[in-house]
This record gives C-alpha cells, sequence and structure tokens, in this order.
C-alpha cells in the first residue's frame, strides 16, 4: 500500500469526523482554541487506534464487529443530534454549557461513533498483510487536521446563523448516523 492510497483513506475516513466537527462546533457558537484541540485531538487519536485495534482483532471477529457497528454508530449520533436539537429549541443558558459538545460523554461518543468506520479498515488491513503502525499515524492526524478545520468553520457559522443552525447541525448528526446505517444494511 502506498502513501497516496493510505492518505485517500485517512481523508475518506476523515470525511465523517470532518462533517460532525462542523455541526457539533455549531452548538459551540464562540469557539475557542482548547475547545478546537480537545475535537481534533480526539477524534484524531479515536481515528488512529480504531484501525490498530480492527487489525489485533482480525478475522477472529470480524462477523461480530460487522453485525453492529453501523448500529452503534446511529445510535451515538442520533442521540447528540437529539440533544443539539433539543438544545437548539431551549432558550435557556444551562442549554449551551450542559451540550458542549468537546466534553465529557458527548465528546467520548463523537469520538466512538466517527471512528468505527476504521475498526473495519484495521480488519481490512489484518487480511490483507498490511501494517497497520503507519497507516494508523497518518488516519489520526489527517482527521485531526481535518476536524480542527470543521470545527473552524462551524463556529463561524453557528456564530451567524444561530440556533437554526445548531438544530440543523443535529439534524446532520442524526443523517450522518442514517446514512451509516443504510451503507451498512443495503
Amino acid at each position: 500500500m502506498n502513501n497516496f492510497e493510505i492518505i485517500l483513506i485517512a481523508v475518506g475516513l476523515a470525511m465523517d469526523a470532518f462533517a460532525v466537527a462542523v455541526s457539533s462546533s455549531v452548538v459551540i457558537g464562540r469557539v475557542t482554541a482548547r475547545q478546537v484541540f480537545r475535537l481534533g485531538f480526539h477524534f484524531g487519536l479515536f481515528q488512529a487506534l480504531m484501525p490498530i485495534l480492527g487489525w489485533l482483532a482480525g478475522r477472529t471477529v470480524r462477523q461480530d464487529i460487522e453485525a453492529w457497528d453501523h448500529w452503534l454508530a446511529f445510535a451515538l449520533l442520533a442521540f447528540i443530534g437529539s440533544k443539539a436539537i433539543y438544545g437548539a429549541c431551549r432558550s435557556d443558558a444551562t442549554s449551551k454549557n450542559s451540550s458542549d459538545p468537546t466534553r465529557g460523554f458527548n465528546l467520548l461518543f463523537l469520538s466512538t461513533a466517527t471512528s468505527i468506520d476504521a475498526l473495519a479498515v484495521g480488519i481490512s488491513f489484518a487480511m490483507l498483510g498490511v501494517s497497520v503502525w503507519y497507516p494508523s499515524a497518518v488516519i489520526g492526524v489527517v482527521t485531526a487536521l481535518l476536524t480542527s478545520a470543521g470545527v473552524l468553520l462551524g463556529g463561524r457559522l453557528g456564530l451567524r446563523f444561530g440556533k437554526r443552525i445548531e438544530a440543523g447541525g443535529g439534524l446532520v448528526l442524526i443523517l450522518i448516523g442514517l446514512k451509516i446505517l443504510v451503507d451498512h444494511l443495503a
């Protein structure tokens, strides 16, 4: 596997993370450097670790993972998306603080949901006999960079369009979850 193929795989895997970062940062509005770092770092870390876990699991659990990974991704994204829509419908200030996607369980859920496909890539690497270490590092770095760019873009959109974008961002998260579900069931 050459560098070009690895970068294409990394960009393909990072697209969900980018879209989720844009949607999630809409909830934040005015994005801080710390929030950009947290989302970029965690999305990149999870995207780098999942292929390694998939590679280690190898052929032995492939059917088990493929049977439920899309359902888990859908459930996590639908939960976070619904929470964002609910937060957009509330007018009190506490909804902003409680739905920060760069903290706590929200960050864990989003990081996991956007990196489940990378687990399957790791399984594929094991079956192809490809070493996982270098591709995983590239996947993590590309995801971190694209996620950070997505957070900055989404934060600007959130400041400009407010609650409507926040609700739309929640809807986008749900739609991404549905797309993952449909792609795996079709």
